[in-house]
This record gives structure tokens, sequence and C-alpha cells, in this order.
């Protein structure tokens, strides 16, 4: 029996489990394409993030889904890889949460899959209004990957160039939120916290889990996250 093929175009989706990635797959899903989505077991600290990117790869009908592992512990340097308390209030500047080179790696990634499976297109998460602290969650960041993208790839050089999809870059949590619901998305299904514990339960104080309980509370709508 011969397997049969989808026609529609393939996209690879990097996906967290946390609420941003997984309205990313709804977009893409509602945007025609068939998701094989990408996450990365980076050394974190909590595996129940990824336990949500399964949930949420299920809910959303990714074609695929794929974890990578990348030990980013190993160097450490980051509140979410080394023994570095999270911070439960903001400060100035980039935050101890970021993680060096953690999203460059993960577009690499991201785009070697692409490449074999003759996908031209990369969905992402990143969003310059609530993490403008982090420099690879910013327009430049994604528009010179981009550019790297065509002259690092035989299908860029070959005229097959790859695009990379940022469609909640500019969009606040409220927002996001209201996507997320008008395409379908439980984010009760989805663990956003820095610190969540082995159930997927949130902190309610860090960063992720301040910015997550402020979306809701703008949109109006009632917060389904699970907290300790």
């Amino acid at each position: 029996m011969t397997e049969q093929t989808s026609s529609q175009p393939k996209a690879v989706v990097l996906v967290s489990g946390g609420m941003d990635s997984a309205v990313v797959v709804a977009m893409a899903r509602a945007k025609g394409f068939e998701v094989y989505a990408l996450s990365v077991a980076y050394g974190q600290r909590h595996d129940s993030e990824l336990q949500a990117a399964a949930r949420v790869c299920a809910m959303l009908g990714a074609r695929a889904h794929k974890v990578v592992d990348v030990d980013l512990r190993s160097i450490g340097g980051s509140a979410l890889t080394d023994d570095i308390d999270v911070p439960e209030e903001g400060g100035e500047g980039i935050p101890v949460t970021y993680v060096p080179a953690r999203n460059t790696i993960m577009l690499s990634v991201a785009l070697g899959w692409a490449e074999v499976l003759g996908a031209s297109d990369i969905f992402c998460g990143v969003n310059a209004v609530d993490y403008s602290g982090y420099p690879d969650c910013r327009p430049a960041f994604i528009e010179s990957f981009q550019q790297l993208a065509q002259v690092a790839t035989r299908a860029g050089v070959e005229g097959s160039p790859m695009r990379i999809h940022a469609p909640l870059m500019a969009m606040g949590k409220a927002d996001i939120v209201r996507a997320g619901l008008e395409l379908g998305v439980d984010f009760a299904q989805t663990v956003s916290c820095y610190q969540a514990d082995a159930e997927g339960r949130a902190c309610g104080h860090c960063d992720a889990c301040r910015l997550r309980a402020q979306g809701f509370a703008e949109a109006g709508v009632d917060d389904p996250t699970h907290y300790r």
C-alpha cells in the first residue's frame, strides 16, 4: 500500500508547552499548514512544559511532534539552566531567566528539520511586547536569522527561501489570549511557569506567571492556570 501524501504545505513550529507557542500552532494550522512540531529539551528546570507541549500538539492536530535534546545546562548562565534562583520581581535590563543562545539554537534545529522535510516555513512564538528584555525575542533577531537561513542552507542558495514567522511579535498577552480562544486553544493544557512542579502547577510569582495572569485579566477571561 502506498502512503498518502498531504497537499498541505509543511511548517515546522517550535512548541515549548506554553500559551504563546500553543497559539502559534493554532495559527499555523488555521493558515493551512501541516504542522511538524519541534520541542527542545535543553536542560530546563522541569519537564512539565515538555509534557504540556505533547498535549498541545495532540490537541491542535500537529502532524508530528519531535523532541530534540540539547544540553544547555552544561554551560549554565541562566536561572532556567543553572543553580540560580528564579526572581519573583521584575528588574531592569536583560533578566536572569534569559538563556544564552537558546532561541538561536532552537531555530537552527528547526531550520535543519525544515530542510529535511522540504518545508519552507518555520513558526516561533517570540514576543517583543512582553519579553522585550530578551534580545532573541526582538524583530531584529528574527529578521537576521531569516537572512542567515538564506545563505546557510542548501534550500536557500538553490532558490527556495526559508520564511521565519513570528506572528505574536507585536501582540500583548491579552491579544494572545483572545486569539487563542478564537482558534480553540485550551490554555489549561499549557504550562508557562519558570518553576512549575512535576504536575505542571504554577508558582504564581515568577515573571512568566505574572504576565500570563495579567493577560487573562486584561482579556476579561477566567485564568485556567493550575496553581500550587
